[in-house]
């Protein structure tokens, strides 16, 4: 499967990941529970005195993980200066790894997408190629969408997309895979954007001119097709809090027909608020549409 050098760089570079760890030691050692993310429970931790560390990109936030990383290598050592740290980059980095593809179509149509990342490719793209080309040593790839090519985020202070996935429409055996919604994050968090993409014309689908499916506030979405002009889509709806569980994830989902504005989105499903998550999704099987409605407990 294929992975990157950028990826451990970011890893053992400017990484949360030793300041979340410090403060769940901090919080620990206080008797605290860790804070909780959603706007029902902000009551919870107003006697939280580490609850700023929750603006993850926040200017205070990144100066005190920076802070505290220094301290790490100081004591530590610069994990960049050792020999594990190049093999390991190496590795990484290296065009000779096995490209993990999967398929997309039936048939004689069908291609093979695989996304890739090395050191020309930091953010990554995703890719396709033929079953025979995919067969040989040196498959010849075309290249789908360029991460790196991409504007950046105007959210926050992130600089570069993440890639989090693709999800099919899927019309049955017997039809064409044609469009996917693509899932991107600003900077890497569990927040993300989405936007429809055209797998023919290799494009965006313009939401303001084609109706294109797009959701370009990040939140933490769950989104699927249900048919070509509707989708089931689980998000903060509001920018409020509202419809997410106490542990921020979608909790209510709901129909959103194309060419329609999602305020006029209709629920069709509910979790509890006490939730992790709830979802749906429609599945093409022998000539049926199953539709599967989930929630992840506690």
């Amino acid at each position: 499967m294929a992975s990157s050098g950028g990826a451990i760089r970011k890893a053992i570079g400017r990484t949360l990941a030793p300041a979340l760890l410090l403060r769940s030691a901090r919080a620990f050692s206080a008797g605290m529970a860790p804070p909780a993310t959603s706007s029902a429970a902000t009551a919870a931790t107003a006697g939280d005195p580490h609850v700023w560390l929750e603006d993850v990109l926040g200017e205070k936030p990144l100066a005190w993980v920076d802070e505290v990383n220094r301290k790490c290598i100081d004591y530590v050592g610069d994990p960049k200066a050792t020999g594990t740290y190049r093999r390991i980059k190496s590795v990484l980095d290296s065009k000779d790894k096995i490209p993990h593809a999967f398929r997309i179509g039936n048939g004689d149509g069908s291609r093979y997408y695989n996304f890739w990342q090395d050191a020309d490719h930091v953010q990554g793209i995703w890719r396709r190629t033929s079953l025979e080309s995919y067969k040989t040593r040196e498959p010849e790839w075309t290249t789908v969408l360029d991460l790196d090519a991409l504007p950046p985020p105007t959210t926050g202070t992130a600089k570069t997309w993440v890639w989090h996935g693709s999800t099919l429409l899927d019309e049955g055996p017997d039809k064409p895979v044609d469009r996917a919604l693509i899932r991107l994050s600003p900077g890497g968090s569990d927040a993300d954007t989405c936007r429809e993409f055209d797998l023919n014309e290799e494009r965006f689908v313009d939401p303001v001119t084609e109706d294109g499916f797009a959701l370009p506030e990040p939140a933490k979405t769950r989104i699927s097709y249900r048919s070509r002009d509707e989708v089931l889509v689980g998000t903060d709806f509001g920018m409020d809090g509202s419809t997410l569980t106490d542990s921020g994830y979608p909790r209510v989902v709901k129909s959103w027909r194309r060419g329609t504005p999602i305020e006029d989105a209709a629920t069709v499903f509910e979790g509890e608020r006490d939730d992790i998550a709830a979802s749906m999704y429609a599945y093409h099987d022998r000539g049926h549409v199953h539709e599967f409605q989930l929630r992840s407990i506690t």
